[in-house]
């Protein structure tokens, strides 16, 4: 995504988060908060990937942040470079599309200890379009009221990933 593109979609989802009433916020939360946090855009890490497909149809049951399950399939995999490193993550497919959570290096300190999340656009021929910029911290980061899938042990990742949104700090933020 353009970088003027990305910022304004980011400026609507803080607008989203301070007014709206789906806004995945408290009221009381409402009227404190001063913004999401998130990593300069990075060109880099906007990559069109080409997935080894998995023949593994049976559906992956993924532990979620109240101890639900909820069930998957892996689509396939790919591997990129960050930063001159190696990095591989599976693609899952849900009933509503495709999901691609992950945790990176920066998991806890400067990233949601759960992972952030994207949804990858197909392309065509197993290949997707993954713009990490776009990557974002699921609803219980803001609230354990929320129940979000936990990244599996398979995307979990040892390099950074800096792009997309950071942690959420500030008096807004409720303790999970």
């Amino acid at each position: 995504m353009h970088a003027e593109n990305l910022l304004a979609a980011r400026r609507q989802k803080d607008d989203f988060f301070q007014r709206h009433p789906q806004s995945p916020l408290t009221p009381e939360q409402q009227a404190h908060f001063n913004g999401l946090r998130y990593y300069d855009p990075n060109p880099d890490l906007d990559i069109i990937v080409t997935l080894e497909p998995l023949d593994d149809d049976a559906p992956v049951p993924i532990q979620t942040t109240t101890g639900d399950l909820r069930h998957y399939r892996r689509f396939g995999r790919f591997s990129f470079t960050v930063d001159g490193q190696q990095a591989t993550l599976t693609i899952y497919e849900a009933d509503y599309g495709f999901f691609l959570p992950f945790v990176d290096a920066g998991a806890g300190t400067e990233t949601y200890p759960a992972g952030r999340y994207l949804e990858p656009e197909y392309l065509s021929d197993n290949r997707f379009h993954v713009d990490f910029n776009l990557a974002y911290n699921p609803y219980c980061a803001y609230s354990p009221a929320w129940s979000c899938p936990i990244t599996p042990a398979e995307n979990r990742l040892s390099v950074h990933i800096r792009a997309g949104e950071k942690l959420p700090e500030g008096d807004w933020v409720q303790k999970t």
